[in-house]
C-alpha cells in the first residue's frame, strides 16, 4: 500500500485558528479547480496560538503538490 503524506501549513498568533480554517477553504478550491487526487484536507488548533491546515496526498503526488503549494512541512499520514 502506498504511503500517504500530510502537507502542513503552520499559522501562529491570536488569529491562527481562523487563518488555518480559511486556508483549508483555499486548499479545497485548489483540489476542485486542478482536479487533484487528494485524500483529505483539514485544520486543527494545536494550542491558543498555533494552528495548522493540511492536505493529505498519495506519496507519488507529494513532490508536485509540494512544489506548487509550498507547505511549511510534511509528515507521513496515519489515520487515527
Amino acid at each position: 500500500m502506498e504511503r500517504q503524506i500530510k502537507l502542513i501549513w503552520d499559522f501562529r498568533g491570536p488569529a491562527a485558528h481562523k487563518t488555518a480554517e480559511h486556508h483549508e477553504i483555499h486548499l479545497k478550491e485548489f483540489i476542485t479547480l486542478e482536479k487533484v487526487a487528494a485524500i483529505t484536507t483539514g485544520f486543527m488548533e494545536l494550542n491558543d496560538t498555533h494552528s495548522i491546515a493540511f492536505l493529505v496526498v498519495h506519496e507519488r503526488d507529494m513532490i508536485a503538490m509540494r512544489d506548487r503549494l509550498k507547505p511549511h512541512r510534511g509528515e507521513v499520514y496515519v489515520e487515527n
